[in-house]
């Protein structure tokens, strides 16, 4: 918008409508005014209108929040309800394989309270047995390869190379058993593999 000089005069509005009327017959300004009073009546309608659904919306919306809060709320009550049953069912887990293995302890307590120089070996195999089957019944296998397998890296872990009548890169001999629980390696199996001759 331009600004206006200050030498300039300021267009007279009321003297142009005042001409206006002046040049008008009564009938054609009452018939104006009437038109004009008709638009203001459809313009103030159509903004009630517009208020109306702007108020609607307005409600919409405020409902849509308190929607998505309670949503937020119930999902983050069922994180936690979920987070604490797997905390109980892991500390059940435990639970119950700590109940399995105290007999094996309570036998290898036993064992240890027989007179010196008396064969316990009878006595340890049996505690050994118990405490393989607390370890079948947690679906604990062995991975015991044999001498002569190939080494797989994922559940064998080379102690050293040797020479052996075995092929280059195969298992010689075990040194300790390795241990796999729902197909995943708990602990490697430690080996020797023949290296090349």
């Amino acid at each position: 918008m331009s600004e206006q000089d200050p030498g300039e005069e300021s267009p007279d509005v009321d003297g142009e409508l005042r001409e206006r009327l002046a040049d008008s017959d009564d009938e054609q300004v009452a018939r104006e005014v009437a038109g004009l009073r008709e638009r203001v009546a459809e313009l103030e309608d159509a903004l009630a209108e517009r208020e109306d659904e702007l108020s609607e919306r307005e409600g919409r919306v405020k409902e849509l929040e308190e929607r998505l809060k309670r949503k937020q709320a119930e999902f983050q009550n069922y994180k936690k309800r979920t987070e604490r049953r797997r905390e109980e069912e892991r500390q059940r887990a435990t639970e119950e394989l700590v109940e399995r293995l105290l007999p094996v302890r309570d036998n290898l307590a036993r064992a240890l309270d027989t007179e010196a120089g008396s064969d316990i070996r009878d006595g340890v195999e049996s505690t050994l047995r118990r405490f393989d089957d607390a370890l079948d019944a947690e679906g604990v296998e062995r991975i015991e390869p044999a001498p002569g397998e190939e080494v797989d890296p994922t559940s064998h872990e080379v102690l050293m190379r040797v020479d052996s009548e075995h092929p280059e890169g195969h298992i010689d001999e075990v040194h300790r058993p390795g241990y796999e629980m729902g197909g995943k390696v708990v602990r490697t199996a430690q080996v020797t593999v023949a290296d090349e001759e």
